[in-house]
């Protein structure tokens, strides 16, 4: 089982740039799917971005061209580099890792994203 926990959260005005990085351990991080999900008070939590083992992405729409998933497996990490952020981004933004096959799934505990117009 892999354990995450994320970090690199924070206040960004809009238009700003963050950075989001989560660690793993406990396992063999390359071969999980990887994704980062957001959720706002009072909001279901949503998908930002998915990173397969393999290495495809996807993203809704709601980011597509703001946002990029990434991973460097040497380090047992995934990130997410979120630019040109709005209000609308602010949330908890947290790590999973998943297998569709196994039914795998864990979580991070998440990091505060706040953007302030």
């Amino acid at each position: 089982q892999v354990q995450l926990v994320e970090s690199g959260g924070g206040l960004v005005q809009a238009g700003g740039s963050l950075r989001l990085s989560c660690a793993a351990s406990g396992s063999i991080f390359s071969i999980y799917n990887m994704g980062w999900y957001r959720q706002a008070p009072g909001k279901q939590r949503e998908l930002v971005a998915t990173i397969r083992s393999g290495g495809s992405t996807n993203y809704p729409d709601s980011v597509k061209g703001r946002f990029t998933i990434s991973r460097d497996n040497a380090k047992n990490t995934v990130y997410l580099q979120m630019d040109s952020l709005k209000p609308e981004d602010t949330a908890v933004y947290y790590c999973n890792a998943y297998s569709l096959v196994t039914s795998y799934n864990v979580w991070g505990q998440g990091t505060q994203v706040t953007v302030s117009s």
